[in-house]
Parts: C-alpha cells; structure tokens; sequence
C-alpha cells in the first residue's frame, strides 16, 4: 500500500508533462507570430483621427504606411484595412498583397490598380473595387485598422482577390503582424 501515493505522483508528474507539450504544440502554429511590427503613419497617429482627404468626404486617396521589425525571413507584406464599425459589421476597406519585403512604406496616395509598378498586388474591397476606398460610413465615431502582415513567401494571388483568399492563402506564413488604428467621425 505504500506505493500508491509515489505511483499517484507520479502519474500526476506525467500527466503534468503531458498537459504542457500539449499546450506547447497547440501553440505552434501561432510560434511564427512572436515578432510584433510598428505600423505608424505620418498622416495620423495611432487611435487618432484620420484627415478627410483619406476618406470619401474628400479625395479618398491611401494614407502613408510604414512598418518595421519584420523577422529574417520575411519575404513579402500583406495589408487589409477594416472597420468593425460599419451597419453591416465588419468592412473591408483595402486589400493589398505580395508587397516586397525590402519595400517597408507605402506612400500616400496608392494607384487603385490590381498591379502597382513595385509588384504588389491589390484586392477587392468590400465595395468590388480594387485599391483603397476609405471610410465613408454614416454619422458617429468610425475605427480603421490597417493590419500589415509579414509573411516567409509571396500570396501568388493573382490582383483582384478578396480579403478572404488572402487570409486563406496567409495562414501558416505569417511571421509577424502589427496593426495602426485610425479614426474618423462624421457628423
């Protein structure tokens, strides 16, 4: 009888190992993700407003981006910028992919083409246009998230894709993601 409570530890010990090498391999996937990027832009600060001319009340042109940190490896960025804020939940505002990984801004002003002259290509937004196509969303307070991603290959997508291929295409390659938060209201 004396057995039982060495025999009982041990089982617990075992199983204690277990329960963690699960937890670990449950995590490995997310284990490429341990790099954050800073997303900032000079044409607004995080969680701050966001000038009229990057949305439809005025010229509707893309913001400036730039991000840094990304992880050796890193072959090439992806983008989608989204608002959970919409009536309709949440809308997709840009989708940009296969950006080249010693490219690390974009400047204002993106051409709405499927292929841009520095390789990237761009998706359809939730308005079925292709580029950038800003907040335009009733009265109140809006936020925009412009969530780069850096990834280990290229999408392959071809210019057109919609937020979801992306993500589809994404999973298991990302290696780090940061995000910049903008906000505009409208009256």
């Amino acid at each position: 009888m004396h057995f039982k409570k060495p025999f009982v530890f041990c089982v617990m010990i075992v199983m204690i190992l277990i329960l963690m090498i699960f937890v670990s391999c449950s995590r490995s996937g997310d284990a490429k993700k341990g790099t954050a990027l800073e997303v900032t832009s000079t044409g607004f600060g995080n969680a701050k407003s966001m000038s009229d001319k990057y949305t439809c009340d005025d010229v509707d042109i893309s913001p400036p981006l730039e991000w840094k940190n990304a992880p050796a490896g890193t072959k090439s960025f992806a983008i989608i910028c989204e608002t959970p804020d919409a009536p309709a939940g949440n809308w997709v505002q840009w989708v940009i992919y296969d950006i080249p990984a010693d490219v690390t801004s974009l400047p204002q002003s993106v051409a709405k083409t499927g292929q841009l002259d520095f390789g990237a290509r761009q998706g359809k937004n939730d308005f079925d246009q292709v580029g950038y196509f800003g907040p335009c969303l009733p009265a109140g307070e809006h936020r925009f998230f412009f969530r780069v991603y850096a990834l280990d290959g290229p999408t392959n997508l071809k210019a057109g894709a919609k937020k979801e291929e992306l993500v589809e295409a994404m999973k298991g390659h990302i290696l780090a993601e940061g995000a910049l938060m903008g906000v505009y209201a409208r009256e």
